[in-house]
């Protein structure tokens, strides 16, 4: 039996899980970067790199929004089985990402300690902070291919290759951080630079790999030379890919703002509760992590779908999507809860703040899996270039519901607890929402291919 013939839940599966371990695998390698650099060169080190996070997550969302536009296209073209058509959106993706990065780079490099003067920077990391910046700035052309190309790999259907080159990419990072941080082998001693320098070192040694090893499975999106003759800015593709893609930036960083203002409602409530919050989003990211992955696995089955004429599979891809999160979603949420209390104190130890951070896991942890079935419809949406209604229902509840009713709530009787109250509301009202535009409006309207 071919990959084609297998049942959709299996076709579902294999596309699924290698992109959960990469998800859950990125997040880890941010932890133990920030274990290396706490416990190898101190706090001081550690407030720097967290001082330049802002504008890393700010550029990776725009290169994160357009990887989603260009990953729909791409899709849709695999699905028409038009080869030629997916190198050519990938060849301008590329191209386009490049030239960001060094727009990027050159702007980061003349204006970067003015930025970080202006994110307040605290005066004893400035310094520090802006010479990271600077070296992770300088790495950024690189960085965004690096970006792009792990992730148009999936518009292909190939979950396992990205999966391959990240595993590459932490373990240079394991072995490259420390050796700098402590000279070994007569490496110089970089301390908190060593992390920038890994960073760069990690992507770079995926790019070489990813050149050679697509090239010799001979890939659909192997840089051959019909790939390489598509390098180039193709503007009519480049509007639709960045009419795809922006709003998916867009929903990022606002949420980003949003959870900066929630952080400051939670400071109000002390040290323990921010304590409390740092835990509860740890647990919370890793039952998020298979809601998001079910979400872009359906929103590529979509693409393809549609590429190949198959508008009428939209429904079943929907289903399999509904079913696998609440499946998977609903049974890490069930361990979450039966296990709160370990997982908990993994990252606290204090009994009262143990308790509160329990308290405050078992108010939210359930709307996580209204969060997965908001993403699998809006991400089905997506697929058919409809972006516009849905991203604004994300922002809308984003802005309207969850950032209030969070303030709102944490002045009445409930608290602390009423920030929480106010996550799960937004959730949920982001379901039922995205419900009802795709039930009574999406549904209606005629499917068109982008490319």
């Amino acid at each position: 039996m071919t990959p084609a013939q297998k049942p959709l839940w299996q076709r579902f599966l294999l596309f699924l899980v290698p992109l959960m371990v990469s998800n859950i695998l990125q997040a880890m390698s941010g932890t133990i970067n920030n274990i290396y650099i706490g416990q190898l060169v101190g706090v001081d080190a550690l407030a720097a790199t967290a001082a330049f996070f802002p504008i890393l997550f700010f550029l990776m969302s725009f290169i994160i929004g357009l990887a989603s536009g260009s990953t729909v296209l791409i899709g849709q073209a695999w699905g028409a089985k038009n080869e030629l058509k997916v190198k050519e959106i990938a060849g301008t993706t590329m191209t386009v990402t490049f030239l960001a990065g060094v727009v990027v780079a050159v702007l980061g490099t003349i204006f970067i300690r003015q930025i970080m003067s202006v994110l307040g920077a605290p005066a004893n990391i400035l310094d520090q902070s802006t010479t990271y910046g600077l070296i992770i700035l300088i790495g950024m052309p690189g960085f965004f291919v690096y970006l792009i190309a792990t992730s148009i790999l999936r518009g292909v259907g190939d979950t396992t290759t990205p999966l391959v080159a990240l595993i590459m990419s932490i373990l240079v990072g394991l072995v490259v951080t420390p050796a700098f941080i402590l000279g070994w082998g007569g490496l110089p001693k970089l301390g908190l630079y060593a992390a920038a320098v890994a960073f760069i070192i990690g992507f770079v040694v995926v790019l070489v790999f990813l050149f050679f090893y697509l090239r010799a499975r001979k890939h659909p999106l192997a840089p051959d030379r019909v790939f390489l003759t598509h390098l180039g800015i193709d503007f009519g593709l480049l509007r639709t890919i960045l009419r795809l893609g922006v709003p998916a930036g867009v929903q990022m960083i606002v949420s980003s703002v949003a959870a900066i203002v929630v952080v400051g409602i939670i400071n109000r409530f002390g040290s323990d509760a921010t304590a409390a919050y740092g835990a509860v989003g740890q647990v919370m990211s890793y039952v998020q992590f298979p809601a998001m992955s079910i979400g872009i696995a359906a929103s590529i089955f979509g693409a393809q779908a549609i590429g190949a004429g198959q508008q009428d599979q939209l429904g079943r891809i929907t289903r399999t999507a509904m079913v696998m999160n609440l499946i998977i979603t609903g049974a890490l949420i069930l361990l979450a809860y039966i296990f709160s209390q370990t997982l908990v104190q993994l990252f606290i130890t204090e009994p009262k703040v143990v308790e509160m951070t329990e308290t405050l896991l078992h108010i939210v942890l359930w709307s996580v899996l209204m969060f997965g079935f908001a993403v699998i419809l809006s991400g089905i949406m997506r697929a058919s270039g409809d972006v516009l209604i849905p991203m604004l229902i994300s922002l809308g509840t984003i802005v309207i519901v969850e950032t209030p009713l969070a303030l709102y709530l944490s002045t009445t009787w409930l608290g602390l607890n009423g920030i929480w109250t106010g996550y799960a509301t937004s959730f949920c009202t982001m379901f039922v929402l995205q419900g009802i535009y795709y039930w009574f409006f999406w549904r209606k309207k005629p499917i068109k291919k982008l490319v």
